[in-house]
């Protein structure tokens, strides 16, 4: 009886060695098998990558970042942050050209004079722009109680001219780097509140800025404005006068507080706001990183 279990025993031992044997071989044999969906975004190797990224920011008071409490420049670090992060990048260099208050015309006019701003565009490897905020304030404060939707068509075409020369200027100095152009979101309607219309015109400004960034190579425009108007969370952002007068809009909603925008002005962007901007910019920067992040795509 001993000698049968001693000699069974064995038997056994033996095949379950070889059981595992098998199973060890098999798993170092078969390639394993690649997941059925992919990630979203096609993977470059990490060989094929650069290691530090040039990112130069020009524009308005949202470059700037006016309003960001931490005086560190609003969405531009913080997308400089999330791409070092995203790629494992050794850094991310930023230059921030922002200057608040700047319409079109103007950043077009720093651009020609500061040979810093030059040497910053040539070296860049991205580029952002904020624009169109000032110049449609500067229609507004024209002539404010008279106001109607066609008052703003004939500044529009002459600030579509000014970005297309914006861009233009941009271009002499870096003719490959990938350009993305910001949007403007509505905030007037804590200033202007009998301007019923004023998201509409918000929405056509951004429409006549959109059509001059599709008609240039390799530059991407990218709204903000349903991302912000509203604030964060679902928040009322506007209630027209209409609802005030019918009475379908509460005492709380008529005192608008829009929780993305800096309460000492209410305009800017505060740091949520920012944050909301730099995950949207991020966001397609990745979708468009074979325009920017492949060696040799300078």
């Amino acid at each position: 009886m001993k000698l049968f279990f001693k000699k069974n025993w064995s038997s056994f031992a033996l095949f379950f060695v070889t059981i595992i044997g098998v199973f060890l071989l098999l798993m170092v044999a078969v390639p394993k098998a690649k997941p059925i969906l992919g990630s979203g975004t096609t993977q470059i190797a990490k060989s094929e990558t650069k290691e530090v990224i040039h990112y130069t920011a020009i524009g308005d008071s949202l470059t700037e970042g006016i309003g960001d409490l931490t005086n560190s420049g609003g969405f531009v670090p913080l997308v400089a942050k999330d791409l070092q992060e995203e790629y494992h990048l050794n850094g991310v260099q930023t230059d921030n050209f922002g200057k608040n208050g700047d319409r079109s015309d103007q950043i077009l006019k720093r651009i020609k004079k500061n040979k810093e701003i030059q040497e910053g565009l040539a070296s860049a490897d991205i580029i952002t722009l904020t624009v169109g905020g000032n110049d449609l304030m500067k229609v507004i404060k024209g002539d404010v109680f008279r106001l109607t939707k066609n008052s703003f068509e004939k500044p529009l075409k002459n600030y579509q001219k000014e970005v297309e020369k914006l861009l233009a200027e941009i271009r002499k100095y870096n003719v490959d780097a990938p350009i993305y152009v910001l949007g403007i979101y509505n905030p007037f309607y804590l200033y202007f509140p009998d301007i019923t219309e004023m998201q509409e015109i918000v929405d056509s400004w951004n429409d006549g800025t959109e059509d001059i960034v599709k008609a240039e190579k390799n530059a991407y425009f990218i709204p903000i404005n349903d991302l912000l108007y509203k604030g964060a969370g679902d928040e009322v952002g506007i209630v027209s006068s209409e609802d005030i007068a019918s009475g379908t809009a509460s005492s709380s909603e008529q005192d608008i507080k829009n929780n993305a925008l800096y309460e000492e002005d209410h305009f800017h962007p505060n740091n949520l706001g920012y944050q909301i901007m730099a995950s949207t910019v991020r966001d397609e920067m990745v979708k468009t990183q074979d325009k920017w992040l492949k060696k040799g795509s300078e």
